[in-house]
């Protein structure tokens, strides 16, 4: 268990240290903005999809090390990936933070996504790891309202 929380906390600190797909993306054909009052972390994503397929990701803004972690993790996850895979990881994702702490982490649909399940044990921030993916399914639906974890 002293592993899962070690690996946790290296995948957080090195996703913040250094946020993969920290860009705007000029002429996106999808953008979110996204927000939680609670912790102050704000969220733009860019996203890029041709023919179902999401060819570009990328974020900006500013919030706790376990949002911009999640962000990055997520865009590097969803790039490739067909709109309806992105969904899917969505509520694989959702339910893995959100689902209590009996609530498996499935490693072979999440990947590195998995590294995650230890906010779990922070109630008050599974609202911060579940910000991006909350704005990637706004982005995706075209929602014209902010997405928040409110």
């Amino acid at each position: 268990m002293a592993d899962l929380k070690d690996l946790y906390q290296q995948i957080v600190l090195d996703h913040n240290r250094a946020p993969r797909n920290f860009k705007k993306i000029p002429n996106a054909s999808h953008t979110a903005e996204g927000t939680n009052p609670l912790c102050g972390d704000d969220i733009t994503l860019y996203v890029t999809v041709e023919g179902n397929v999401i060819k570009d990701v990328g974020f900006q803004g500013k919030g706790c090390a376990i949002s911009q972690a999640s962000a990055s993790l997520m865009t590097s996850t969803v790039k490739g990936k067909t709109t309806e895979e992105a969904e899917s990881l969505f509520r694989a994702f959702h339910d893995m933070v959100a689902g209590g702490p009996d609530a498996p982490a499935d490693d072979k649909t999440l990947g590195k996504l998995a590294a995650l399940a230890g906010v779990k044990r922070f109630p008050a921030r599974v609202k911060c790891a579940n910000l991006p993916w909350h704005t990637l399914h706004a982005a995706l639906t075209g929602s014209d309202e902010p997405a928040s974890t409110e």
